[in-house]
């Protein structure tokens, strides 16, 4: 089984809740072209930005599972041109947020922008929906949500994710009902 086609029957199962996900779960093609969307230093970027909210420990971050790529490649050929745009000026904002650039700072500062970038999107800030209030209409994402979410799709889909961060087992045994668990052990994962 592919890839691409796990992830169709996961988003099925899920009710892909992710942005973006309605256009890959109903099989969208891919955008002609999409792989020079996104420049290499935009993929480093990614990079950067996804191996700080999940960075290397004692298994692999998401730079080591090729984040930037991922969520590059997947913002080209899923998200509507609205959500790349709100994505494309985020990551420009990022960036100028970090003064000299988001990838001359520190990981300290790298980690304390992101924290505050979280907070502002938990707040709400940077959505908006139409007047009225009966039906205000959809909310449109804040950038560092898209992000986030990304990151963590794209790590938790690689290889390196699934198999040394995750329980990995290629094929699934039965099914026990009464597994005992012990807290802090890792979830499984199947690729």
């Amino acid at each position: 089984m592919e890839r691409r086609e796990l992830l169709k029957m996961i988003a099925a199962a899920t009710g892909a809740a992710m942005i973006g996900m309605p256009a890959f779960s109903y099989a969208q093609a891919p955008v002609a072209g999409a792989a020079s969307a996104f420049s290499e230093v935009d993929v480093a970027l990614l990079d950067e930005v996804a191996d700080t909210i999940l960075p290397r420990t004692s298994t692999p971050g998401a730079k080591d599972a090729g984040a930037g790529a991922f969520m590059a490649r997947y913002v080209a050929d899923c998200y509507t041109p609205q959500n790349q745009a709100i994505f494309r000026d985020g990551l420009a904002d990022l960036d100028r947020r970090g003064g000299q650039g988001f990838l001359s700072l520190s990981r300290d500062a790298r980690t304390t922008l992101l924290r505050a970038l979280d907070a502002e999107a938990r707040a709400g800030l940077g959505t908006t929906a139409k007047e009225g209030g009966v039906n205000p209409g959809p909310l449109t994402p804040h950038y560092f949500t898209m992000l986030k979410q990304l990151a963590i799709f794209s790590f938790f889909t690689s290889r390196p994710g699934a198999t040394e961060v995750l329980r990995y087992m290629p094929v699934p045994g039965r099914y026990d009902g009464e597994l005992g668990y012990t807290p802090g052990t890792p979830a499984w994962a199947t690729e």
